[in-house]
């Protein structure tokens, strides 16, 4: 169950930024083939938003759903707020209603499932305007649900505590273990539901990368390292690439027979209690079909998970934990 949605979605769902942009180009046939093999994974989770590819990512679903192969029962969520300068004063019903009608459009629906605000400035989350406005496209039924989704596990926290927040969208995954301590259990006792974004730490955790490998000029892996884009901890977990290579081997040698590491990192995510459901992205069909299966891995052993805490305290802790 997707917290206050009262919709259930698959645990393992598909992040669709890498099919709009920043991650290089995806031909369309290519992008339609993913979101097929994900359904017929059983994917029901598709997580998108207005910006990717400036809308490209939107139609490609949109135009999928309305296709003959769609499954029944998708449930899609977008996020709004960042067509304009991240300004507190742009966060306004007035820019609100053309941009879910936006989303609308390239959906082809008439209502949208949930609508996240997009990591927007920390004081949106406090703004009451703000979640008046999106209560109002509630009452409007433009939006069934709304959720956020955040850079810090202070504004998480701050989400939470607002009664209409359906779902909370963080950084989650064994390069980034601070919202275990107190974000996952505030959202349990809350209801409200925890979508685990950046899983495989922009592949990191995937293990097929080496100091050598070379991303292409737009992918965000290459142009944001540094956070001139956007936050920086968007990019390989905010993890310097070195340091996050050398940890990845050690992750991979964690990952149980038959496992991939991949795989292994998403069901150690599927693990934390509170998890609604995790998005990894993916760029082939065989990508989305390995990330679903993910689901189906026996429970990691305490051993596991205790080697994970200990690899992140010493490799990775120093340089994400006090940040985000």
């Amino acid at each position: 169950m997707l917290g206050r949605t009262g919709r259930a979605v698959s645990v393992v769902g598909l992040g669709t930024w890498q099919l709009g942009a920043d991650w290089g180009d995806v031909e369309e046939s290519t992008a339609l083939a993913v979101l097929d093999a994900a359904v017929e994974a059983g994917v029901t989770f598709f997580d998108t938003a207005d910006v990717y590819g400036d809308g490209r990512s939107e139609q490609l679903i949109g135009r999928y759903l309305h296709g003959p192969g769609a499954g029944a029962g998708i449930f899609v969520a977008t996020k709004l707020g960042r067509r304009l300068p991240q300004l507190p004063e742009n966060y306004v019903m007035d820019n609100f209603r053309p941009w879910v009608e936006r989303s609308l459009r390239n959906l082809d629906t008439d209502r949208l499932d949930l609508v996240q605000l997009h990591c927007p400035p920390t004081p949106v989350y406090s703004s009451g305007e703000v979640f008046d406005a999106l209560d109002t496209l509630v009452a409007e039924q433009k939006i069934a649900a709304y959720g956020v989704s955040v850079e810090t596990c202070e504004e998480a926290l701050t989400a939470i505590a607002r009664p209409g927040v359906a779902s909370v969208q963080i950084i989650l995954n064994p390069f980034r273990l601070k919202p275990l301590e107190a974000v996952l259990p505030a959202a349990q006792a809350a209801g409200v539901g925890i979508i685990a974004r950046v899983p495989l730490a922009s592949g990191l955790l995937s293990g097929r990368y080496t100091a050598e490998t070379v991303f292409p000029k737009d992918d965000h892996r290459t142009y944001n390292r540094d956070g001139s884009a956007f936050d920086q901890g968007e990019t390989f977990s905010g993890v310097d690439y070195a340091t996050g290579v050398e940890a990845a081997v050690e992750f991979a040698q964690l990952a149980p027979a038959g496992a991939t590491p991949a795989q292994t990192a998403l069901r150690w995510i599927l693990q934390q209690p509170g998890v609604s459901s995790v998005i990894p992205g993916a760029r082939s069909a065989e990508q989305a079909r390995a990330n679903a299966s993910a689901a189906d891995l026996p429970a990691l052993p305490e051993a596991t998970l205790d080697a994970v805490r200990e690899l992140y305290d010493r490799r990775i802790r120093a340089q994400v934990h006090g940040r985000w």
